[in-house]
């Protein structure tokens, strides 16, 4: 039961949404946040991309039992009865999230965490996913408001350091996901979804990863520029190099290894980015 909850909740997600949203707080110039700021950030986050995690499957349940990948997620096996119930569960679990966030953190920071939710699974889930290959990359603004809600619950008036990070996530999204779905093409293609390989092929679409890594390890480099330190650099130069190696290799042969490659290596920059950017704040406290 505990495994089909965080399947429903996609809370491995979530816990990337929060992890992003507390490194942001601690990089984010101010005065440092109480613990228990972080602890109700990180939850709000948390609870937050469940709700959005849980519409999505609620919603694509028919479509999740077309890929192999999603077909045993509680709401296509029945382990889970989807009726109204569900969605009142999830609506809730959104409004309880942000108004914890709006009355214990700020309003800035509650508006962010809705926002991510409502891109996952309205402007993605409902609207993108299966109209536009920018499904993604529209959708991955989800990311995005994590790390903007971070440094709300320091400084509502962003600075050029969570902004920069904001954008960063958002060119991570498309990189990390088109390299699964070039992994997983026949399995998008059979269900209907118009993932970038599934429209322009794996090659281009190993092409188009390429580049955009290549402009979010350029964007990730410049808060090196606005006061992050050297650590903060040397993470950002290591786990993007290793990001763009991935990609040149699947570049040269888009097979679902190296597509597997991309993806992982995806994940391994964005924890080496985190990791030493905090690392990086507190040699400097």
């Amino acid at each position: 039961m505990i495994s089909q909850l965080v399947d429903l909740f996609k809370l491995r997600i979530g816990f990337i949404m929060a992890l992003t949203a507390l490194v942001t707080m601690v990089v984010t110039p101010g005065e440092m946040a109480s613990a228990w700021d972080a602890v109700i950030l990180s939850l709000t986050v948390l609870l937050a991309s469940a709700s959005a995690g849980a519409f999505n499957q609620y919603y694509e349940w028919k479509y999740d039992a077309l890929m192999p990948r999603t077909s045993n997620r509680p709401f296509v096996t029945g382990v889970f009865k989807r009726d109204y119930r569900w969605l009142l569960g999830i609506v809730a679990l959104l409004v309880f999230s942000v108004g914890w966030a709006a009355v214990t953190l700020n309003e800035m920071a509650a508006l962010y965490i809705f926002l991510g939710a409502f891109f996952y699974a309205i402007v993605y889930t409902v609207w993108l996913k299966r109209r536009s290959w920018t499904n993604i990359v529209i959708g991955g603004a989800a990311g995005s408001f994590a790390v903007l809600a971070g440094a709300a619950a320091i400084d509502p008036n962003l600075g050029p350091i969570p902004i920069l990070l904001a954008i960063v996530l958002f060119l991570w999204t498309p990189s990390h996901f088109w390299s699964l779905a070039i992994a997983q093409h026949e399995a998008y293609e059979n269900a209907g979804v118009p993932m970038l390989p599934v429209v322009v092929g794996d090659q281009l679409a190993a092409k188009a990863v390429l580049w955009n890594t290549l402009l979010l390890v350029g964007c990730s480099l410049l808060p090196y520029f606005y006061g992050m330190g050297w650590v903060y650099l040397l993470g950002a130069v290591s786990g993007g190099g290793y990001f763009i190696y991935r990609n040149i290799q699947m570049v040269y042969a888009p097979t679902r290894e190296r597509a597997m490659s991309s993806f992982f290596a995806s994940l391994i920059q964005l924890i080496v980015l985190l990791g030493f950017a905090v690392v990086d704040v507190l040699l400097v406290s």
